[in-house]
């Protein structure tokens, strides 16, 4: 499937599935590791499906493609539906994730504070956090997201390395 970019779309409505409830690290392990980490992270999970056939339309289309993106990363990419939004992570620990909005779809990245952005695509001030903002009426870089996305894994990787 080749990535178009268009965007229009809302959040779940907001129902709460089992994959939403899943427990985190407590606050004090997650400052030690500065690493956002899930129990119950999966190969492929179920509600990210039902999330991807609820958000249909352009917007949808945007996130599947992009998170697709991230599942092809490797072989210990997981996945879990957190916040409502569909999140990838290198084994336990969120390396990215998309989100749908009413005109616009976020690819965000957790420790994208740390990417190397020579094409300007993050946007955000947060201490970890950064996302690429995707609208239907503007072309986005995708050879340069996919390297962000490269990034952001690799990264997880090396941390978790540590």
């Amino acid at each position: 499937m080749k990535c178009r970019f268009a965007h229009s779309l809302r959040g779940a409505g907001g129902r709460e599935t089992q994959s939403s409830r899943r427990l985190v690290l407590p606050y004090h392990e997650l400052a030690m590791s500065q690493v956002l980490r899930f129990y119950g992270a999966v190969e492929r999970d179920l509600a990210i499906e039902i999330w991807m056939r609820e958000h249909a339309g352009d917007l949808g289309t945007i996130a599947q493609c992009w998170f697709q993106v991230m599942r092809n990363c490797g072989a210990d990419v997981r996945e879990l539906l957190h916040d409502g939004h569909p999140t990838a992570c290198v084994g336990d620990a969120a390396f990215a994730y998309v989100n749908a909005f009413r005109a616009h779809v976020n690819i965000g990245f957790f420790r994208g504070a740390e990417l190397p952005d020579p094409h300007g695509l993050l946007e955000g001030a947060g201490k970890y956090m950064r996302h690429v903002k995707l609208r239907p009426e503007r072309d986005v870089d995708a050879p340069a997201l996919r390297i962000l996305i490269k990034a952001a894994y690799h990264n997880m990787q090396r941390r978790l390395a540590e």
